[in-house]
């Protein structure tokens, strides 16, 4: 399995972390994103350190929700608090990283809930410094505006400069966005995780991510675009919807992982 493939831990919340991290070890992934909420139940944290620590995975990214409750506008201080308690759990992980969803606007303008977002990060940013942990936002699908405000690449990279943070690019969201390479190179320098699913024309629901290869998403182009402008870190494939769910989670996550590896040694990533 290639080094830079890891495995998000969407496809497998029905399973405890200790569980999802054997199996990315018992397919070769040899990093793994970890979510918050699961992490933050009884005994996940520990039995989830035991466990990387027994099989050798390295938690490449934790992802964390930021502001969802309520939102942005009605946030009196929960999301940094529960922020800088993500950022303790990352250093004490290893986890090089964590990537968020901006919590929804509220009745803000676009405008006004970068800045409450910024407003809300910038206690967090010494601390995250400090114990070697990155902040990345993403770029998320439009259908998810009750919980987060950065939809196009362009955008969540403004957003990412105004708050004095990282990017997380997600493929699916933007892969069809006018410009792309041209919006990859202006977030390159910022860019700390780049996530890789498929999308299959005519999918109407959402969440509804595809195996890569099985879609119409240009993969080989735009993976090869990113190592071109230099992109150095982890691609890490999110999988998540009925597709995922129908196939089964292993299956489909094997699937992925040998797709994705094949396509970064063909690309001489």
């Amino acid at each position: 399995m290639h080094p830079r493939v890891c495995l998000h831990q969407v496809a497998f919340m029905a399973e405890s972390t200790a569980a999802f991290v054997d199996f990315c070890c018992s397919i070769g992934v040899q990093h793994c994103t970890l979510v918050t909420p699961k992490l933050e139940q009884p005994r996940e944290l520990e039995t989830a350190r035991k466990a990387l620590a027994e099989t050798g995975v390295k938690p490449g990214c934790i992802n964390h929700p930021f502001a969802m409750r309520p939102d942005l506008e009605s946030d009196s201080g929960g999301a940094t608090k529960g922020l800088l308690q993500a950022i303790d759990m990352a250093a004490d992980m290893g986890a090089p990283s964590i990537y968020l969803v901006t919590g929804g606007r509220g009745a803000l303008s676009w405008e006004q809930a970068a800045d409450r977002f910024a407003e809300l990060i910038a206690p967090c940013l010494e601390a995250a410094q400090q114990k070697g942990v990155a902040l990345l936002v993403e770029n998320a699908s439009a259908l998810n505006v009750d919980i987060h405000i950065a939809h196009t690449l362009p955008d969540t990279t403004r957003l990412a400069r105004a708050a004095g943070i990282g990017v997380c690019i997600d493929i699916q969201p933007c892969w069809m966005e006018a410009g792309l390479k041209e919006n990859m190179a202006e977030a390159m320098p910022l860019t700390g995780l780049v996530q890789v699913s498929d999308y299959v024309l005519g999918d109407r629901t959402a969440p509804n991510r595809a195996v890569p290869g099985d879609g119409a998403v240009p993969l080989e182009r735009i993976i090869g675009d990113i190592l071109n402008l230099g992109y150095a870190g982890l691609f890490d494939l999110e999988l998540v919807g009925p597709r995922i769910e129908q196939e089964g989670a292993q299956a489909a996550s094997k699937r992925a992982a040998d797709y994705l590896s094949n396509l970064l040694t063909k690309l001489g990533a």
